[in-house]
Formats: structure tokens, sequence, C-alpha cells
């Protein structure tokens, strides 16, 4: 099963690790049998690069800190790795944190005399293909905005920097010089050595048997220790740096399943070539090659199409190697000489093959458990962690001891995985086969997957895809993208790419309309698209927002609960709907949710009986189990009797928004919908009609909230699933009504100016930054608000700002915003906006860390950059689009009709409304 390593070098290396302790012997592997420490503040389980890392940055804080390695430290995964470390990636939080491993790892020379782990020789990307050459060039303007030197060549320059490039294979390269190669035997060393001095404890051939946990008086589970061969270790906080066994550390806590899947991952070392001497390591993302340059000597690897997936990987499992599958890995050495034709001439000198993790999204799981509390994760690095474990470890280290990370980690974070999917063993295996075969994919702004899919519906989705609905996927849930009318395109079940003797689908339909969106242009979809938006702006639009989360917040610390999460004043009246962030306490926003008040009601799923105050808060699908866990942990840390209760899956939402949605949903309700009897920001239990003057006029209930995503006038439905379809198929019917999809929506949103949680505000961003001072109260202590005061006192060094392009260019988020010539941030989101005409931009401008003050804003001169042009740019406070917001209103006063010209009703000016 194992490979016998009989290569030379690989031999040699593996025994430097074994005599780094004398006291090891060979033929069983045992080592001291010391009892450990009775208790630590945190426990690390794993002596990987990930495990040392937080070891160090827990350390330099003063934790009492303990680590755990079963065998060796890097007899895992970590001993073998390339160990590539990049500076540019197509996500700013990856840039920061590559950033923060470059300089733990060039900075560790100064702290230990013998360390010379880390080779700042630069990395270039190789283009062969136009869209290629377009991405590396937003990579190379978001270096820009974020201080990363990147320098564009063509082949011939290319091939002066690395002479075994032949320069008629590609058409352009993108060169970093801050790239590098780290040892992972001499980083780990030097990581543990410094920790050690700082008083850190590491116990080798210490495998863990079990994580101790209890129950609190609230229910929740809390880590209590660690039980070891060598005895029990009280503490509060485990973290499990398990790697490619990570999933099993998971379930010593009693945590079912953890997203991470081990594959088989290989390369090559190759025979001394003099002339590489020096050069930069090499990444042809067309062909998934990487080349890693080290001395004389290169490796050679890459992510095929047909990997080998691993069921588990055995515990006892230690600088070991598989055999490697020739058939499977070569196509990488094909590639290799394509690109470097000396290649194919120059000797193998070893062979690496040996398990590494991947996740289903291809990013590492952090952070605190759903689960568990006390118990956080810092694995599935999918063979990057070389490069990301040091950055992310700063953030471990600040999340462990300041209850939360200092930038935005909700892309890496394990909450960004719902019980739903981690409960599905077919959507882990296929999302990370996917992950790991398109490793080296162009990222698309509007990409789909096509692994893991159709795992949560709502109950209008057979109903939409029969109407033309093209599907994307957000958190597990399908939701609306676009419609194609007269089209039933369903996505198909995950074919593994026809490889390891899967058949390809034969219905392709849906693959064929994502291939519409792979430019960094325009899509396929955009006039599509448009004509949904300005159904909405013109007439009325129906949305299916079904996917959204839905919690319910009762009990009898409901109210406190409410004060500490909320930032809005939640004392209003009943019938109220409030906008609001959720705040961590650095002032970060962790969520923005809206915040109904509720008394208790009749016992159906959209008004449930309580007793005393309750809250309906709704919230983004995709960020929702983030937002579930947030409030726990309040309750949790605050010891309050509330629940939460999710109700996301037993209610739908139906959205009619635009100046015709009130006198069409009008023909369905007996409800009063003008300004009087249903104000704007309320809302209320109606009936709504199967059709109007029908036969079969049956009614059903349901919860209406005025409240418009899109800055129109609008209502959102949330109906009982069992019956949406009902109301759904009345409600199509309308004359005038439109089905838009989310792609139309969030283009609204960004048109109107309104926030989109992880894009435009996040953790990261205190709310004065935001421009959303105003969903701050000035009272009451909820979490955050000392941050919130501050900022208002003493202002910021950034701050949102909106713009408008005239030149008709595709936005995206990335692009960098320059100020008077000189970069000062990046989009954080673009896209168009259809009724304005034009190129929207959302970002932060800074002022070189120093106060970010009204007149300096208004006073530059801006332009973005978009894939190394610069276009013209007008800087606004706030959208240009309905600034007042006249529309939410009804006034249509440019249409010629405002709420005062609707069709008359009888109950229209009466707060109860009526019947007709």
């Amino acid at each position: 099963m194992f490979k016998v390593i009989r290569d030379g070098s690989v031999r040699v290396r593996a025994s430097n690790f074994l005599k780094r302790s004398n006291t090891i012997r060979f033929s069983s592997g045992a080592g001291s049998k010391d009892e450990v420490v009775s208790s630590a503040d945190v426990v690390i389980i794993g002596g990987g690069i990930a495990g040392c890392n937080t070891l160090y940055q827990l350390s330099k804080r003063g934790v009492n800190a303990v680590l755990l390695e079963r065998a060796k430290l890097t007899s895992g995964t970590t001993w073998h790795t390339a160990g590539m470390v990049w500076s540019l990636r197509p996500c700013d939080l990856e840039v920061k944190l590559l950033r923060d491993s470059r300089t733990v790892y060039s900075a560790l020379a100064k702290e230990v005399d013998d360390y010379a782990g880390w080779i700042n020789n630069g990395g270039m990307f190789i283009s062969r293909s136009t869209v290629r050459t377009q991405e590396y060039l937003r990579l190379h303007t978001l270096g820009k905005a974020m201080g990363i030197p990147s320098e564009v060549l063509d082949p011939h320059e290319a091939q002066k920097i690395f002479p075994l490039l032949d320069p008629s294979a590609f058409k352009m390269a993108l060169y970093a010089t801050e790239d590098g190669t780290i040892d992972p035997a001499m980083a780990c060393s030097a990581l543990v050595k410094v920790a050690k001095k700082n008083g850190a404890k590491v116990y080798e051939d210490c495998p863990v048997v079990d994580v101790h946990y209890s129950h609190n008086l609230l229910g929740n589970k809390e880590v209590t220790g660690v039980h070891t061969d060598r005895g029990f270790i009280k503490t509060k906080c485990v973290v499990n740096c398990g790697g490619a066994w990570g999933a099993r550390v998971a379930r010593f806590a009693g945590v079912p399943s953890l997203p991470l899947i081990p594959f088989k991952h290989a390369y090559i070392v190759c025979e001394a070539i003099p002339e590489i001497r020096g050069g930069p390591n090499i990444r042809d993302h067309d062909t998934s090659l990487y080349i890693k340059v080290q001395g004389e000597t290169c490796s050679i690897g890459g992510y095929e199409g047909n990997p080998h997936m691993l069921d588990q990987v055995p515990d006892n499992l230690q600088f070991h190697l598989y055999e490697l599958d020739w058939d499977v890995f070569g196509v990488h050495m094909q590639s290799a000489t394509s690109l470097c034709p000396k290649l194919g001439t120059t000797g193998i000198k070893s062979t690496i093959c040996g398990p590494e993790s991947f996740t289903p999204d291809h990013k590492p799981l952090l952070g605190e458990d759903t689960n568990v509390f006390g118990l956080y994760h810092n694995c599935g690095y999918n063979s990057a962690g070389m490069m990301f474990s040091a950055g992310c470890a700063i953030q471990m280290a600040e999340w462990i001891t300041k209850g939360r990370p200092h930038y935005n980690m909700f892309s890496f974070d394990i909450r960004r995985f719902t019980p739903a999917q981690m409960s599905r063993a077919h959507w882990m295996r296929e999302s990370s086969h996917e992950s790991y075969v398109r490793n080296y994919n162009i990222v698309f702004p509007n990409d789909e997957k096509l692994a893991g899919r159709d795992a949560s519906h709502d109950a209008l989705h057979q109903e939409l895809v029969d109407d033309g609905a093209v599907m994307q996927a957000r958190a597990g849930w399908e939701r609306p993208a676009f419609y194609i009318p007269g089209e039933k395109i369903r996505v198909q079940q995950y074919d593994w790419g026809g490889t390891n003797d899967y058949p390809r689908n034969i219905d392709q339909r849906y693959e064929d309309i994502l291939k519409g969106e792979y430019t960094f242009g325009f899509s396929k979809h955009h006039d599509l698209i448009g004509k949904e938006a300005l159904a909405c702006r013109n007439g009325a639009a129906l949305f299916n927002m079904s996917y959204y989360g839905k919690f319910y917040l009762t009990g009898p610390d409901a109210q406190r609960t409410a004060d500490l999460a909320f930032t809005a004043d939640l004392t209003k009246r009943d019938e109220r709907v409030m906008y609001s962030l959720l705040l961590n306490d650095k002032g970060g926003v962790e969520a923005d949710v809206t915040v109904s008040i509720m008394d208790g009601g009749s016992g159906q799923l959209h008004e449930p009986i309580f007793k005393g105050r309750g809250y309906y808060v709704v919230t983004s699908g995709f960020s929702a189990n983030h937002t579930l866990a947030h409030l726990r942990r309040i309750v949790q840390t605050h010891k309050l009797r509330a629940t939460i209760t999710d109700v996301s899956k037993q209610l739908c939402i139906l959205s009619i928004q635009g100046p015709n949605s009130q006198r069409i949903l009008q023909r369905y309700t007996d409800a009063g919908l003008s300004n009087d009897a249903f104000p704007l920001n309320t809302h209320r239990s109606i009936h709504v009609s199967k059709a109007p003057y029908s036969p079969e006029n049956k009614t059903y209930t349901c919860r209406a909230l005025r409240v418009a995503w899109a800055g129109e006038l609008g209502w959102e439905l949330h109906i009982p699933s069992a019956n949406a379809v009902q109301v759904y198929q009345a409600l199509r019917k309308a004359k005038g009504l439109t089905n838009a999809g989310w792609r139309a929506l969030t283009s609204l949103s960004a048109e109107k100016g309104y926030h989109l949680w992880n894009a435009d505000l996040r953790p990261d961003d205190n709310p004065i930054e935001a421009n959303l001072g105003f969903t701050c109260r000035k009272g009451g202590e909820y979490i955050g608000n000392e941050y919130v005061t501050k900022a208002l006192a003493n202002g910021v060094t950034k701050k949102y700002g909106y713009f408008t392009l005239d030149d008709k260019v595709a936005l995206f988020g990335h692009e960098a915003i320059f100020r008077n010539g000189v970069p000062v941030g990046y989009l954080r989101r673009g896209d168009y906006g259809h009724y304005l005409d034009k190129p929207i931009g959302i970002g932060y401008v800074t002022n070189k860390d120093s106060i970010v003050t009204k007149e300096y804003l208004k006073e530059g001169n801006y332009e973005i950059e978009v894939m190394g042009q610069k276009y013209k740019a007008t800087f606004h406070f706030k959208s240009p689009f309905d600034p007042h917001g006249q529309r939410l209103l009804g006034n249509y006063g440019d249409q010629g009709m405002d709420e005062n010209t609707h069709e008359p009703h009888a109950g229209q000016n009466e707060r109860a409304g009526g019947s007709e």
C-alpha cells in the first residue's frame, strides 16, 4: 500500500527529521514517555506546519500552550510539501495572509541563529491564453492597490529570468519578486524553538485518545480537556491542527463530520540543472503545473483531472509515501517539457507522493466549531499549508485570545458551511474532488460549481425551474440567478468530469450556460439580466428569496440578547422592521439583518406562540449559519435564557418590488397597502388569495414585511412552505409581474447603494467606516459599542466610497482605486447599474493611515484601474439613484405616478385594512 522509501535523497530527508530527537528508537518509533502537564490554556493537536505556527503565535502572546504530536513533528504531510509561498492571489484576504506568512518566515532568522529556511527567489505565473492574461492583469492591479510588487513580462523577458522557458509556448508572464520557498523542517524547528523559549510545551509520540467535553446549563457542549496515552490535560480550548487527520480529531470531540477529504498529491525532483540556480518558482496555471526551484534542482508537480481520492489516512502513517502512479502524473511531465524542453532530457532524482487534505471550496477550515464551544479548527489547507498557515496562525491567535480575528476570515471560517452540507458525505467528496481538479482554473467572477449541487431546495424550486430559472448555489441552497423563459434547465448530477469510468452527462445545457460567464467582460447574459432589473425599476418583479436565513429569538432573556447583539433601537412599538448590524467585540460587522419586533401569535409558522417580546431575524442565506453561530455565542457567553429557532426551511419568501408592486399585490389581499395603512419598515400577518375573483378563492396567511432590497416600493411575503407553491402559482399569473433572479437583485441593490455583507461590509469594517452609523443607537451597551463611539469621536482611516464610470467597462471587485494618481484602495464590489446605465464600484478609500475626512474624499480626482487600464471615475458619498428614498414610499413623480394615484381600495387609509 505504501511506497518503500528507496530514493536516496528522500530517505536522507526523512532520516534527518527523525534524528532531531536522541530518544527515538527507529524500530518502534517510541520516545520519551514523561507525563504531560495537568492543565493548559490551549492544547494544539498536530505537529505539522499549522500546529507549529499556531503554537508560535500563542506563545508570543503569553498563552500557556501545549502541542501534542502523535509521532514526530512534521511526520504527517508537512515533511513532503513542496513549500512554495506566493504573494498574489485573486482574493484580498489571501494576499494579506500570504504577506503575513512571508513576514513571519523571513523574520525567524532574527530569532533563531541557525535558521535559513526562507529563500526569497521570486515567482512567475505563465499565461498561455488571452483570458488567462486578463486574470493576471487583474492580479497585477490588485497588487498595486495592496502594495505587492509585480511586473508584466513578455515571453523573452521571462526567459531571461528563467532560462529554461520556451518563449514560443506562452503569451506573457507575471513576475512577483516577493515570492519564495520555505524549508518545512527548518521552519517548524525554528517555530518550536522560539515557542519553547516563550514557555510553550511540545510532546512528541503522544497520541490523543479523546477530547472531553461537557454540557453546560444551557445544554451546549464545552471542551473540558484532552485525554492522551500519557495523561489528561485540563483545558477549555483545543485547536485541531490534524491536517489530513483533522476529521478524526473532530470526531474525538463529538463532531460527526468535517468537510475535508484526503487525496494523493505528487511531485518529482529532477537532477541538477545549474542554469536555474537562483531562478523563480513557476506556475503554469493553464496546464495545472508548478515548478519549484531549490538550488540547482527543481520539483515538478500539478493538479491532475483524475486524482486518487483516499477514504482515510491510517493513524500510523508517518514519513511514508505512496507509489507514484505515472498514468495519472504523466500529464504534468508533458506540460513541463512543453514549457521547458530541457526538462524532457533531465533525469529524475526522486518521486514524492503523499496525502494532502482538500476541502469543498478549496479554502482552509478555521475557527470555532459550531457544535462544541472551545474547539477550534486549523486544517484543510488544500496543499497550501506552508503558504497560508503562518498568516492564519496570527488570526487564530487573535481568534482565541480576543474572541475574533483581525481580518475578515469568513471565507476560511468553518461556519461558512451549514450542518446540512456537512451531513452529506457525497457533497463533501464531490465538491472536494472538483476543488482539487479546478485548483488552477481561471477564477471567473460569476462562475458556478458543478459538484455538490441540488443539496438544498426551497419548496418553490421545481416551479422556478419550470418557469426558466437558471440556478446558482449559495451555502448549499439553490437560488435563481436569472431566467431564460421557455427553457427548463436543471443542474445535473456531478459526473466527475468523465474520469474514472464515470460517463459524462448527456444533458450539458447548464454547463453551456456557464460558459457564457467565462469572461472578465460583460457576460453573455448581461442584457437578459438588465431586462429583469429594468422590469423591477419600471414595473414590478417577483424575486424568490426563500434561501434567506430566518430565526425566531424568544425566551425570558430575548430582549437582553437583542440589546447586546443588535445595534438598532428595538424598543420601538410592535410591527416595526429594523435594519440592524451585529458587531463583534472589536466593532467589526459580523452580520446585517432585518429584525421584526413581535409579540406571540396564533401558533402558525409565521406567527408562533411565545410569551413576552420576541424577534424575527432575517439574514442573507449564504451567511445564515455564521449569523446563527454568532447569536448563539452571545447567548452562551452571557449565559442568557434565550432560544434561537431556525425556521429557514419552513418558510419561503416571495418579494414583489417595483412601482406597480402595490397595485398588483392589492388584487390578492384584503389588507390595506398604502403608506398610511402599511407604512414602510413595518410587518404584519395578512391574507393572500389564490387568485382574484376565481371560483376557488382560497386564502393563505403569511407575514408581510414592507421592505425592499432593490430600493423600490415593495413587500416580502414570508409564507409557510406548505402554501408557497399555491401563492407563487397565483402571483406569477399577474399581468405585468416579471420573474427576476439574484443577478438582477444584486445589481439593483448595488445601484441603490445598499450594503452586501462579506463584500462591501465585513467583520473588518466599523459601521462608521461603512457609512452605517445611523444603524447604531446612541444609548445602550450593545457589543462593539465602544469602538463605534471611538470611531465617531476620532475619525477613521478608511471610508466607504461609491463610484460610477462613464465608460462601459465590467467591474467585479478588486480593481484598484486611484486618487490623484496614487492608489488608495480597491473595489470590494463591482456591478452594472442598468437604470443609471453605468458601471458601479463600491470600495473603501484610505489616506496613508491618516484620518479620511469628507473634504479629502470630495477633493480627489478618481480613477479605477481595470486590467491595467485606468478609467475616470466619479466619487459619490452615496448612490445618485433615488438618494432621498422617495421610490420606497411609492412616490414616482418622474413616472407620472405616486402612492395617491394607485388603484383605490376600501382599506387604503385604514391601519387595520379592509375588504372589497
